[in-house]
């Protein structure tokens, strides 16, 4: 269209120029027509400007929205579908299932008479437990895999709060009913269920007074029992960075009067009271816990209504030695405070004569070092040791008076959550008669965990 005009416009222009055309009497009329000719020319070249202006204006458009960075995705209220190998989605929580499948072999020779078929001594270390006075017997041979656990998970965001549970399980706790002609029998028994929100913990869980981070690696179920801070237990737990606190079930248990079994009261009034203040540097770890609780025993058949106070103060710490390995301490003392501290190996209490309770002394602690041989071969060494005070006029000559083990193993792990080990332990056990009783075990084992 603008080509044309053009054309048109430089015809005319021509013909103009024309002498044949030109004559006086038209001249007028073609000044008028050449000044119109030009503002016809002038106009189109206008529109031509205008048009290559817009082209350019649309190839700059395409080249932005062509290079332009694609729109951020819409922010979901949500977290996103956890990855494969991670738990899986259910509604607003990340739901995760592991554990482990741990089978153990035993050879136990007892100075003092074998522990009976199904008592637990034979399948992990309990203090209190070695038999003293009873004559000493060819080596038990036991085999089980009752340390096998599993647990489920779950963690989430709801109404602003982070949400999470964990529920956990073995069957270590209880033997099984009979013996083991045709099966090795066990019974599922609960370890930790609780749920967590924020700040808070409420539910069964390892006591605030304890410190599991430091506890030796040890084929036994605990290892260093003797020395050991071990108690699972239902609580309320607020934690603000390093520090914690938590009121927490409450028992107590208590020798009679001259000593005989152990009573288990159940008359507390009032929750154990813990605090912790737990510190991580380059160095290791760190941590200091204290521990104020109630005694109480009723017993209106014996006309018996006492309370006492125990109290307890516990630091352990895992210090870095080298780029492998480690070295572990607790320390841990107090009264009244037995239940907590080698797996009740002295009671919290004792009735004196006059039917009150007097909070009995305790001091426990372990040492433990740990060496990395090299890829997936390491080794600890292990000692732990508890002494009590008791009053002998109160709980007579029968009581413990004192305990210790050391462990020596070898762990290799060839492939990753895959262990295979033994371990050689020796333990004894000391009445306040000065009668006492020994243990050599070899375990061997081996773990998957998943």
């Amino acid at each position: 269209m603008i080509t044309k005009s053009l054309m048109a416009g430089a015809a005319a222009v021509a013909l103009m120029a024309t002498p044949s055309l030109a004559s006086a009497q038209d001249q007028a009329a073609l000044e008028a027509r050449i000044a119109q000719l030009e503002a016809q020319l002038n106009a189109l070249k206008s529109e031509v400007v205008a048009a290559r202006t817009q082209q350019a204006a649309q190839q700059q458009d395409i080249i932005r929205l062509e290079t332009r960075p694609a729109a951020p995705a819409p922010v979901q209220q949500t977290a996103a579908p956890a990855a494969p190998g991670d738990g899986f989605r259910i509604g607003d929580h990340t739901v995760k299932f592991g554990g482990f499948v741990k089978v153990d072999a035993y050879a136990s020779r007892y100075s003092g008479g074998d522990p009976a078929n199904g008592d637990a001594l034979r399948e992990f270390h309990i203090p209190g437990s070695i038999p003293i006075g009873g004559t000493d017997e060819d080596t038990a041979t036991d085999f089980n895999a009752r340390q096998t656990r599993f647990w489920l998970t779950t963690d989430g965001m709801v109404g602003g709060h982070k949400i999470g549970t964990r529920m956990e399980m073995d069957f270590q706790t209880l033997p099984g009913a009979g013996d083991q002609r045709t099966t090795s029998p066990a019974n599922p028994a609960l370890r930790r269920a609780f749920i967590t929100i924020d700040n808070w913990l409420i539910g069964q869980e390892w006591t605030n007074f304890q410190n599991t981070a430091v506890l030796p690696e040890s084929a036994d179920f605990i290892g260093a029992a003797e020395g050991t801070v071990f108690a699972r237990q239902v609580q309320v737990r607020y934690t603000r960075g390093p520090f914690s606190v938590s009121v927490e079930n409450p028992e107590t248990t208590v020798t009679p009067f001259g000593g005989g079994a152990r009573i288990v009261a159940d008359d507390n009034s009032l929750p154990d009271f813990t605090a912790r203040y737990a510190v991580s540097k380059p160095w290791g770890d760190f941590q200091f816990a204290g521990l104020l609780r109630q005694l109480k025993y009723q017993s209106p058949a014996s006309n018996i209504d006492s309370t006492a106070t125990g109290w307890g103060l516990s630091a352990s710490t895992k210090i870095k030695v080298g780029a492998k390995d480690d070295l572990r301490l607790m320390v841990t003392g107090g009264e009244g405070i037995g239940r907590y501290v080698g797996l009740n190996f002295s009671n919290d209490a004792v009735l004196n004569g006059a039917g009150d309770l007097d909070a009995i002394g305790v001091v426990a602690g372990f040492a433990a070092y740990r060496h990395v041989w090299a890829p997936g071969w390491r080794s600890s060494l292990i000692w732990s040791a508890q002494k009590v005070d008791n009053d002998t006029g109160f709980t007579g000559l029968a009581a413990n008076r004192s305990a210790q083990s050391l462990h020596a193993n070898l762990i290799w792990s060839p492939v990753t959550a895959f262990d295979v080990g033994a371990e050689l332990m020796f333990a004894d056990r000391e009445i306040e008669t000065g009668a006492s009783g020994d243990m050599t075990r070899l375990i061997l084992f081996a773990k998957y965990g998943f």
